[in-house]
């Protein structure tokens, strides 16, 4: 399948949300620290529009201190981070303080990149309740984020 093809069947699957709800969910996506490649951070957030989310993208080399200020300013359901150049353990431990004193502790965390599976249980321990693993299918990226956020 191609990636094109795979944004559409996440539109095609999850596109009527908005509707439903009477808001689109609001999603931030953020590249965080050093990390430089965000291919697969843009496919997602094309996914993520395509099955009527409203997706803020913040680009690369974000602070866990912008994330935080970007969650707030966007007003974020889903607060999510993709990571590929290995440091997303140091970077959610400071996230996640911050998120909660920014009173953001019951928004939707998740996480997605080079992730090891020896990471996912420490992660969701912190409060990612979304992994995702490089060469997740966006459907199931988009259905996690419609089935988490009430």
């Amino acid at each position: 399948m191609t990636t094109k093809d795979s944004v559409g069947q996440a539109a095609a699957t999850h596109g009527a949300s908005a509707t439903q709800r009477g808001r689109p969910i609001k999603v931030l996506l953020a590249k965080p620290g050093l990390d430089g490649h965000d291919q697969g951070a843009k496919v997602v957030v094309q996914a993520l529009k395509a099955a009527g989310f409203d997706v803020t993208y913040t680009g690369l080399r974000q602070t866990p201190e912008a994330v935080t200020k970007a969650a707030l300013e966007t007003g974020a359901d889903v607060i999510a981070l993709s990571s590929m150049a290995g440091s997303h353990l140091a970077f959610c431990a400071k996230l996640k303080p911050l998120l909660e004193q920014a009173g953001l502790g019951q928004k939707v965390w998740m996480i997605g990149g080079n992730i090891p599976r020896q990471d996912h249980d420490a992660l969701r321990a912190m409060g990612f309740s979304g992994v995702f693993q490089t060469g997740s299918k966006l459907e199931d990226i988009t259905s996690f984020v419609e089935r988490s956020v009430p």
